[in-house]
């Protein structure tokens, strides 16, 4: 009794289990050579000796018998502990097989098989693994030949439709579609060729006979091979994903979407990302359309009584050439649930809607065989819809994409919802900041003035820079540039406050250093307010954002008929100037402290500016870069003024140029640049007349300035300019004495100006109908376009201007 040491063979096979013989009592008749090897025990030591001698313990004989209990000519099995010839004992299973007794013999033999019993319960298990896994259907089997031909499968290979039901001897490709036959016995190939195993290969089956996606499977594989290490095969298992894979291509897809849509808050960028992302993953004609009001940051009505109008934004996919952006249509023929954010499917098996046809909406692409449409809510409010087609030899859509694509839906909605409000926001941040700031060029008697503003914050287009051209009396003008701390609304909230402050003081006729000291007192009473603020609980953190105010500036004043530019700074840095000979120079000023500082005097400065010049007013944004020295910022700003000819360029187009080399991306300040180019208003458009004080030279005033405006051909305007200068004249002779002056300007306006040595201003009052005087003032107001009166160094100045008849 005995047996052999190799794991591949059954345990009882007799080409390699060593038996031994027993007569009828239970003795070794024959004992084979594997026996021995077995127990270590020769055969002359076993021959002639019961076999009850050979077990561990010989008290258990009695039970190993008892694992007998059919009749005695049966076949049995058993186990048994054995005494080894090394002294140790070995658990074997054996068989006892009777024997028909030799002719002319009548005692009984047995033949006598044994096996380790570790071997034994291997085999079995192995049978037993190799038996389920071929009966059990959740994972495919199949086992082929060295030439890739199928042996053996379990019935849950490829359980659709063309597999045929006896695959014993055949090839991939008589029943799966050469592409995919051949991709799948490339790899196992391989698997023959190389003897690595395949571990999780995905692979498409698609049938002959199926038209459809066919099923994606994962495919493991390793090669078989004979006990003597001669090639058998290949054993491949198969295991069916496609729900899986469908499944994780559907939560790509929505990740993706949802990344592109989170990625800007640009309606139309996003539209178009959008439909990247769905064409061709969803389908291969993708549509978005937004409803026209949120492109101007309005909500459309939650109820509506006629069809929503959408704008198509944005379309994707070799289909969609039919399908043009920015095409404005209707909704009405799409049927959207937008409460509960629900689309409709069509497919080329539906039966057609009420009317006989199916919806206009899914016809949008000719080829396509099956289309959904889904709304895009937010708070239930409808803003827009995507439509998806299919065309082609895809399979169509399903009620699983539809599901998807109303997810999808869902997310872009949101998304849309955060554009339109941003939308909304950024168009009043720059409807205020543009209400705030003037035209960024202007044309006046003075100067040709042209601006570039540029905020740090591009995106909201709002800052805390500003500048300013605005007419004075006589022909002058006033150019203004601040910069306020801070960036964003509130920075520009206050730079409008300033900004309608300077005016204000500039109505004035304030001087320059005199304005910037009344700009100051105002800038401390709105820290003053801000501070107050902290007090009221429920605006504390608003007051905390806000923060203290200060801010920069610089005044100026230029006239046209002296030459002369008066100006005074609030710690802002000097204006360049850019002579006609082609030089530039940097205006010599004594700059006072930031406004908001209080306490502090401002200087005045006087730059007498030739004919052509070029003024360059700007914020410290234009000459601070990084760690630079303000010295060389202010040099390169010189030679960027060269380089743009901005004398012999419409400033216009020069403005462009100066700034041009600012470092790309977000600005780490705001940039502002006012160009103003000087004019001279000639000889032959500027009077004067030195009047004595004696009401007797009324008259000749009014004589004077009626054969003035004739020469200037303004005869329509003499008869009221007459009655202007005549009042003028005589209210500084009545209430101030002489010299009275008397000047007339032609510059885009007649001014007639009247000036005399007292300080005192003029007060205009309505007269009551029994007074003989009083209405002078109250004349020239009704005559003038505008008129006003102003401090000079000598006394006052009482002017009026009216606007030239049309040529």
């Amino acid at each position: 009794m005995c047996a052999t040491e190799s794991d591949h063979d059954y345990p009882f096979d007799a080409a390699h289990t060593a038996a031994s013989l027993l007569d009828g009592a239970g003795t070794v008749v024959a004992w084979t050579a594997a026996a021995e090897r077995l127990l270590q025990l020769p055969g002359s030591e076993v021959c002639g000796r019961p076999v009850r001698d050979l077990l561990a313990e010989p008290s258990t004989w009695a039970a190993v018998l008892a694992q007998h209990t059919g009749p005695p000519e049966e076949v049995w099995d058993g186990t048994a502990a054995l005494r080894r010839g090394s002294g140790d004992s070995l658990e074997v299973t054996f068989r006892v097989i009777p024997l028909h007794a030799p002719a002319g013999e009548n005692r009984a033999r047995f033949l006598l098989l044994g096996a380790p019993a570790e071997q034994d319960s291997k085999w079995r298990q192995d049978l037993a693994f190799t038996q389920e896994l071929f009966l059990q259907g959740r994972i495919g089997l199949a086992v082929f030949d060295e030439h890739l031909r199928l042996l053996r499968t379990n019935t849950q290979l490829l359980p659709y439709t063309g597999v045929p039901d006896d695959l014993r001897g055949r090839r991939l490709a008589d029943f799966l579609r050469a592409e995919d036959a051949r991709t799948i016995d490339e790899k196992l190939q391989d698997v023959l060729t190389s003897g690595e195993p395949l571990v999780g290969f995905n692979a498409t089956a698609r049938t002959l006979d199926d038209p459809g996606a066919g099923r994606v499977m994962t495919l493991s594989a390793f090669r078989l091979q004979g006990p003597s290490g001669q090639l058998m095969g290949v054993a491949a298992v198969f295991n069916d994903v496609t729900d899986h894979e469908r499944a994780r291509a559907r939560l790509d897809l929505l990740h993706r979407a949802t990344a592109v849509l989170s990625g800007s808050l640009s309606l139309t960028r996003g539209s178009e990302d959008l439909a990247a992302v769905l064409a061709p993953a969803l389908g291969d004609c993708v549509a978005v359309d937004l409803a026209e009001e949120v492109f101007s940051g309005s909500e459309p009505a939650a109820v509506r009584s006629r069809p929503l109008v959408l704008r198509r934004t944005a379309v994707a996919g070799h289909a969609a050439d039919g399908l043009r952006t920015g095409v404005i249509h209707s909704a009405q023929n799409a049927p959207l649930r937008a409460r509960e954010g629900r689309g409709t499917l069509v497919t080329g098996n539906d039966a057609p809607s009420a009317g006989g046809q199916p919806p206009r909406w899914s016809e949008g692409v000719p080829a396509a065989h099956s289309a959904m449409i889904v709304p895009m809510t937010a708070r239930g409010t409808l803003l827009g819809q995507v439509t998806v087609w299919r065309t082609g030899k895809r399979p169509a859509l399903d009620r699983h994409d539809l599901s998807l694509l109303e997810e999808i839906a869902t997310r872009a909605a949101l998304a849309v919802d955060n554009g339109r409000r941003y939308t909304r926001e950024r168009l009043t941040a720059v409807a205020l900041q543009r209400s705030l700031l003037p035209p960024a060029t202007t044309d006046t008697p003075a100067v040709e003035a042209a601006s570039v503003y540029l905020p740090t914050d591009a995106a909201s287009g709002v800052g805390g820079d500003w500048f300013d051209v605005f007419p004075l009396s006589s022909a002058r003008v006033a150019l203004v540039v601040g910069d306020v701390a801070g960036h964003g609304l509130h920075a520009t909230a206050m730079m409008g406050r300033l900004r309608s402050a300077v005016r204000a003081l500039a109505d004035l006729e304030l001087e320059p250093a005199e304005l910037l000291v009344h700009l100051d007192d105002l800038i401390l009473q709105l820290t003053a307010e801000a501070e107050g603020v902290v007090s009221d609980e429920g605006a504390s953190q608003i007051a905390e954002h806000i923060g203290p105010v200060a801010a920069t500036c610089l005044y100026a004043v230029y006239d046209p008929v002296t030459r002369l530019c008066v100006m005074a700074s609030a710690g802002h840095p000097p204006p360049a100037v850019v002579v006609p000979n082609g030089t530039v120079r940097y205006v010599e000023l004594s700059p006072g402290p930031p406004l908001g500082v209080g306490g502090w005097p401002f200087e005045m400065s006087e730059a007498e500016l030739p004919p052509g010049s070029v003024m360059a007013l700007y914020t410290d944004g234009l000459i601070e870069r990084d760690e630079g020295d303000i010295d060389e910022g202010m040099q390169g700003l010189a030679d960027r003024l060269l380089r743009a000819d901005v004398l012999g360029r419409p400033l216009r187009e020069a403005r462009h140029d100066v700034v041009a080399d600012l470092p790309p991306g977000r600005l780490a300040d705001d940039v502002t640049l006012l160009l103003a180019r000087t004019r001279l208003i000639t000889e032959d458009s500027i009077v004067t007349w030195q009047l004595d004080a004696d009401p007797a030279v009324v008259s000749d005033a009014r004589h004077l300035v009626t054969r003035q405006l004739s020469e200037w051909d303004l005869d329509e305007l003499a008869f009221t300019t007459e009655l202007i200068a005549s009042e003028l004249v005589t209210n500084a002779i009545r209430y101030a004495g002489g010299p009275v002056r008397l000047r007339l300007i032609r510059a885009g306006a007649l001014t007639c100006e009247v000036s005399d040595p007292s300080n005192s201003q003029p007060r205009m009052r309505r007269a009551r109908s029994s007074e003989e005087g009083g209405r002078g003032l109250y004349l020239v107001a009704q005559l003038s376009h505008r008129w006003g009166s102003r401090y000079t160094r000598e006394g006052k100045t009482v002017w009026s201007e009216q606007p030239l008849p049309l040529q």
